[in-house]
């Protein structure tokens, strides 16, 4: 059952999500300000949190910028009535994964819900980390023990293929190669079996060789004619 965190201060809108999702299999737990909000959202206790901006005590979106700075990777819907393109830009930009406005449709907002549910499941890691330095994929930002850092383009470019970690690479098979020391098979031309010989042997074998010039074809019963090309070799026709 996934856990769903609700961080809205308005007890009718509250209470309206809390048993559509429960009615829909989720479990629920919902938080009326910013501050409480930022110290629930963690990984180990929900799966997704439903955001609003406008919380007492601390503005939504400096929740989610603090919850990212802090390494959580739940997914973070806002829920808000503020429809500004700058602060839809904002949200987005800051870490959250959706941004719907009020007023809603419970059916629009539970289809986007499930989706980042079922999609969490497969994403590739959104936070890089390496000792005390963490980079956000996310929010382009980098975080060294307390200290949050933000970065330029080229900057987080560098930053993530420093921690991104290694890829399998394919290597293509060498062709076979002959082992040393193995003797290859001579090669047959024409009736004649070709080695490679020193000199000195080659010179003997081509003495030799003069000798049986002329020589006549033997037969051979139940072979055809048996052809004698040298000392050393011959084939049969």
């Amino acid at each position: 059952m996934a856990r769903i965190l609700i961080a809205e201060d308005e007890p009718r809108i509250a209470s309206f999500l809390e048993k559509g999702l429960r009615a829909n299999g989720f479990a629920t737990l919902v938080v009326d300000d910013g501050l409480e909000a930022t110290v629930m959202a963690r990984d180990s206790d929900f799966d997704l949190m439903v955001l609003d901006l406008g919380l007492p005590g601390r503005d939504g979106l400096e929740v989610l910028e603090r919850v990212r700075r802090r390494g959580e990777r739940l997914p973070v819907i806002i829920l808000t009535a503020r429809r500004e393109v700058g602060a839809t830009v904002a949200g987005l930009e800051g870490g959250a994964d959706d941004y719907v406005t009020k007023p809603f449709r419970f059916e629009e907002l539970l289809a986007r819900i499930r989706v980042r549910l079922r999609s969490g499941n497969d994403e590739e890691p959104t936070l890089l980390r390496a000792g005390l330095v963490a980079l956000d994929l996310r929010t382009r930002r980098a975080t060294v023990g307390d200290r949050s850092v933000e970065l330029t383009s080229r900057e987080f470019a560098l930053g993530r293929d420093a921690l991104a970690p290694p890829r399998p690479r394919t290597v293509a098979r060498a062709a076979p190669q002959p082992r040393l020391g193995l003797r290859l098979r001579p090669r047959v031309e024409r009736g004649r079996r070709l080695h490679p010989l020193p000199a000195q042997e080659a010179r003997a074998r081509r003495d030799r060789d003069r000798a049986w010039h002329g020589l006549p074809a033997a037969h051979g019963a139940g072979r055809g004619h048996l052809f004698v090309t040298s000392p050393s070799s011959f084939f049969v026709a």
